[in-house]
């Protein structure tokens, strides 16, 4: 009797052990994945077992009952978040579960360059076909509000790459964008130099922004700004043509004429009107600000465009005449004066 009680004891232990094989051996069996991998997208509100089900469906999960009683027994069923994921070749349900749990979903992302209009960025979220689409424009009434209490929205969004995941909009990132130019204004402005023409944050934005959209040599952005800096600090007007292109908006078809540096109507033209320009015309990088904050110590008070995105800068009217004639009256093949549209 003991002898055969013995032996039904040793014949469960060794099924136990047999069993706990078995369920450890299909725990650690990779899912049957393609080599390139997949995609798995957890809908708001989709449980575990409805994941599993489906994964079971597609071949993917051989045995999803497991992956769901473990899952509810180490509570991970209630902690798996939305969005999409990537599925390796090697992962386990293990990993799949510590995946789900992580959020650590596929990343996308959008640039932004420096020196674009809001109107550009806006237009650059829309064609993402990643990003879902909310804003109607940049004279979206939730960008204008946004932005209070500043009443035009331009320059106030930091140009950058932003990531973002599936089922994330356009409204999102441009919130994000702007909360990154407040915030890096705000740091900016607390380190400039003393005895700038600058009234507030805001002015210094402006700066920036002309700056961004007068040269696209990083070097260049200090000088620029002390050229433009000395010149509000004499009262001298800037007389930068970006300003005057950006007043014209739609109606600029790439060449500017003296109509347009004496139209007084445009508010931007920085010829006709003294000092700052009423906003921002595109958005500025954090070196800009920083140049417009910490501009270099010279004499120059003129620069003129070499046609390479590069400029001659002069201290006296005869130096910038005789560049201008050099540059300006004989011009290269292919010039340009100010860096190339994003």
């Amino acid at each position: 009797m003991i002898r055969k009680l013995l032996l039904f004891v040793l014949l469960l232990g060794l099924s136990g052990l047999l069993a706990k094989q078995e369920l450890e051996s299909r725990w650690q069996q990779p899912l049957a994945l393609p080599l390139e991998g997949a995609q798995l997208t957890v809908a708001p509100g989709e449980s575990l077992r409805a994941v599993a089900t489906r994964l079971h469906e597609q071949g993917i999960m051989p045995y999803p009952k497991l992956v769901s009683l473990y899952a509810r027994w180490k509570g991970i069923d209630q902690q798996i978040k939305r969005g999409e994921y990537l599925l390796t070749p090697v992962m386990t349900p293990g990993a799949l579960l510590e995946l789900l749990r992580s959020g650590k979903v596929i990343q996308y992302q959008v640039t932004l360059p420096e020196g674009i209009t809001l109107a550009r960025a806006v237009e650059l979220l829309a064609q993402n076909t990643d990003l879902e689409t909310e804003l109607t424009g940049p004279e979206d009434a939730r960008i204008l509000a946004l932005v209070e209490p500043f009443q035009l929205a331009e320059g106030l969004f930091f140009p950058d790459t932003y990531h973002f995941s599936r089922g994330e909009n356009d409204w999102q990132v441009l919130q994000r964008a702007h909360a990154r130019m407040m915030a890096t204004l705000e740091e900016e402005w607390q380190g400039r130099a003393p005895g700038l023409p600058y009234e507030t944050a805001y002015d210094a934005l402006i700066m920036a922004s002309i700056i961004e959209r007068e040269t696209g040599l990083p070097e260049e952005r200090g000088q620029i700004a002390g050229v433009f800096v000395r010149r509000m600090q004499k009262g001298m007007r800037l007389q930068t043509d970006p300003t005057i292109i950006y007043g014209l908006g739609s109606e600029f078809d790439g060449n500017l004429r003296r109509s347009h540096l004496a139209d007084a109507g445009n508010r931007y033209n920085t010829y006709r009107h003294a000092g700052l320009p009423p906003s921002p015309i595109a958005l500025p990088g954090r070196a800009a600000i920083h140049a417009a904050l910490h501009p270099a110590d010279s004499k120059a008070l003129f620069f003129v465009a070499r046609g390479d995105g590069g400029h001659v800068f002069s201290a006296t009217l005869a130096e910038h005449e005789a560049a201008v004639r050099q540059y300006q009256l004989r011009r290269r093949k292919n010039y340009r004066s100010s860096p190339e549209q994003p």
